[in-house]
């Protein structure tokens, strides 16, 4: 079943949930998921908590409240990419969409190498030209890449599979070992970011997590066209 981000996980696509009602769920998700860190950098750093700790004491809560802080960046970081592809109209051209599909598994290579996931590519040799923004689908695709493989394990296959359709190019995006029955903020967040990214350029995408699995189509470039 082909599903679609909501701030629960994942539901039913519906075509008539408008782009603003999902948006404002994806901030609010996000909002919530940011207080629970700011909430303990709060507590753990207050004057009452810090002022009877030895030094020991203090590089440990410097280290822990380094992680939070990290993970505020992210939740924002995503927020912000949410806000921008809802509100700013991308500029749409005729790419080559193959030396995209390179530089985004080169990006993460050395990630899943290190975990030892093994991450394959199968792409044709040409295919046409199709219509799209550059950055945004290589920030989608990013997104993607870096959600399952923050969810695989060692020894898991992450295949992307690129195929021309009728319409123009099919990205397929898939570990068949990976079902996950929840995500975390960070996740959801990411892939609410990603369909955002595609969206917004009029083309598809889908979500499945069990198996892990997504699908992003984008339409063919017209022949002749004023973009």
């Amino acid at each position: 079943m082909i599903k679609s981000i909501s701030e629960h996980g994942l539901q039913e696509s519906s075509p008539l949930k408008p782009a603003l009602e999902i948006l404002c769920s994806n901030l609010s998700h996000g909002i919530h998921a940011a207080a629970q860190p700011l909430t303990i950098l709060l507590a753990s750093l207050s004057k009452a908590h810090t002022d009877n700790m030895d030094i020991g004491e203090l590089r440990e809560l410097t280290a822990s409240s380094s992680e939070e802080v990290q993970r505020v960046c992210t939740l924002f970081s995503y927020l912000q990419d949410l806000v921008v592809a809802e509100s700013i109209r991308p500029k749409l051209s005729a790419t080559a969409i193959l030396p995209l599909l390179t530089s985004a598994v080169q990006g993460v290579q050395r990630l899943f190498y290190e975990q030892r996931i093994i991450l394959s590519s199968t792409v044709p040799e040409t295919c046409p030209l199709v219509l799209m923004n550059g950055p945004r689908t290589l920030r989608a695709l990013s997104s993607v890449f870096l959600t399952v493989h923050a969810q695989s394990s060692a020894g898991d296959q992450v295949e992307m599979i690129a195929s021309t359709t009728a319409l123009g190019m099919q990205i397929v995006i898939r570990n068949l070992n990976l079902s996950v029955a929840s995500t975390s903020a960070e996740a959801r967040l990411s892939m609410a970011a990603a369909e955002a990214n595609i969206r917004s350029q009029q083309a598809a995408f889908s979500y499945s997590q069990q198996p892990f699995h997504v699908l992003i189509d984008l339409p063919q470039a017209p022949r002749s066209t004023d973009l």
